[in-house]
């Protein structure tokens, strides 16, 4: 059994300062849900969950998450507003995918991606 609204995998993400990435993720991916400080926090980016904990009991580690956004070059703005490093800048894919990828501040990989028809050949 699940809880309502929970997938079988769920990504946990562990960094120090927690609550700022809360709002960097709130900033860049419209993110829902608040930093809590006794729990995990649980954020949603569209329709998946992602549980966030300040390191501590547990030590920070990095994630390599694919996340589709509606604009991947919006979104990729507003993580450039936020501070991330930029390892490709947003292009198209063959499979039909504008995507671009970046480092945030904790370590973290992040490709964003909005999926558009390929072109046929």
């Amino acid at each position: 059994m699940l809880p309502d609204g929970w997938h079988t995998i769920t990504p946990r993400i562990v960094v120090e300062n927690a609550r700022e990435f809360v709002y960097f993720l709130k900033d860049v991916f419209f993110a829902t849900g608040d930093y809590e400080e006794q729990r995990p926090t649980v954020v949603q980016i569209g329709d998946s969950k992602i549980m966030v904990t300040d390191a501590g009991v547990r030590q920070a580690s990095t994630a390599f998450l694919y996340v589709y956004v509606g604009n991947t070059d919006e979104t990729y703005q507003r993580a450039v507003k936020a501070g991330v490093k930029t390892i490709e800048e947003p292009t198209m894919t063959p499979y039909g995918d504008r995507r671009c990828m970046i480092e945030d501040r904790w370590g973290n990989t992040w490709q964003i991606a909005t999926y558009q028809k390929p072109e046929s050949h």
